[in-house]
């Protein structure tokens, strides 16, 4: 699957987040949104990502920046993560991944001599105007925050 492109309008998606509430990507529009996917919420490398963006939060805060991360997990799963690692932010939950697949995230993977489909690992930031800027998708889990943090600082 193919991502949207750079400077193209971010497909729009509402998702309910952990607590059920609704969230539209049209009522973001003013701030600069960070909308990442990941494979599945409460795993080793979903939360060492999750906890690096957690504490940046204040530093993404300054920079007009929201954040949401995006799995196919159903919200008490959601609810679940953000408890464990008090996350200060919203998770998405996109059960019939149907955004994951509008951002050309979700495609074949392999893992362990299997093949299944999935969410490949991937970060989107939309400018305040609603358009794509950047399109991430090699970085590790462990210095994903600081990748953003410097993109978000720079431009």
């Amino acid at each position: 699957m193919a991502h949207p492109k750079i400077g193209n309008l971010a497909p729009s998606f509402t998702l309910t987040n952990q607590k059920g509430e609704k969230i539209a990507l049209k009522d973001l529009r003013g701030k600069r949104v960070v909308l990442y996917f990941y494979p599945k919420a409460l795993t080793p490398g979903c939360t060492t990502q999750a906890c690096g963006i957690r504490d940046s939060a204040k530093a993404l805060s300054k920079l007009n920046t929201v954040v949401f991360g995006v799995s196919p997990d159903p919200e008490a799963k959601l609810q679940r993560f953000i408890d464990k690692h008090d996350l200060n932010f919203d998770l998405l939950s996109d059960e019939d991944h149907k955004i994951a697949e509008k951002y050309g995230v979700w495609d074949l993977k392999k893992f362990m001599g299997r093949e299944f489909m999935g969410i490949v690992r991937t970060t989107f930031i939309i400018g305040e105007d609603g358009r794509l800027t950047h399109i991430l998708d090699k970085f590790k889990t462990s210095n994903h925050h600081d990748v953003l943090l410097d993109l978000l600082s720079n431009s």
